[in-house]
């Protein structure tokens, strides 16, 4: 059994958000397989059930803002008994242009909020994670302004490529494994297929 996070802020105003990146490709991984998000209020998430290859993928969108989401994946987590090298995270990455991929096993946080909380969470930074580049960021503008601020009209055919091709990269995680994964995306740029 593998925990599928997407990270991402709740309400409706955050929706396409470059914060909210993790939310938009776990939610296409679930539309693939017809699951359905429900909300499970013990685990501060909403959850959907997918069987691939196989596997029963548990997919998980903390209901806590970005910055708690690792208190929602503790609790899932430790009901489910999953292990944190089988709780994959997807999540935005400032550091890498839009289009671009990168899995990882392990690491710090980075500087990001939601991550910092899952190591904090799950005392280890010790689990898989897929990051979706969401930059370049503008000099003139902070981090935490950046993040939050929608994705622009004319970088859309670029994220639908990223959201989609997101599901085959889960996928291949499950079905290849890690190495394998990191060979596949971590090289390639969406971006430069215009």
């Amino acid at each position: 059994m593998y925990l599928v996070v997407g990270l991402g802020n709740y309400p409706k105003e955050y929706d396409l958000t470059r914060h909210n990146i993790g939310f938009m490709c776990i939610d296409n991984f679930a539309q693939k397989y017809s699951a359905d998000f429900r909300t499970e209020t013990k685990f501060k998430a909403d959850m959907a059930s997918v069987t691939f290859n196989g596997e029963k993928l548990l997919l998980l969108k903390p209901l806590t803002y970005m910055n708690l989401s690792g208190e929602a994946i503790q609790k899932a987590a430790a009901f489910y008994k999953i292990e944190p090298q089988k709780t994959l995270v997807i999540y935005d990455d400032i550091s890498l242009d839009l289009g671009k991929f990168r899995f990882r096993a392990e690491g710090s946080d980075g500087g990001h909020n939601g991550i910092k909380s899952i190591i904090q969470n799950l005392s280890t930074d010790k689990f898989p994670r897929l990051k979706i580049g969401i930059g370049p960021q503008p000099q003139n503008l902070k981090a935490e302004t950046f993040v939050l601020q929608k994705f622009s009209l004319n970088q859309m055919a670029t994220l639908n490529k990223v959201v989609t091709k997101s599901v085959e990269a889960i996928e291949d995680y499950i079905q290849l494994g890690l190495t394998e994964a990191q060979n596949k995306y971590n090289g390639i740029n969406l971006g430069t297929l215009l």
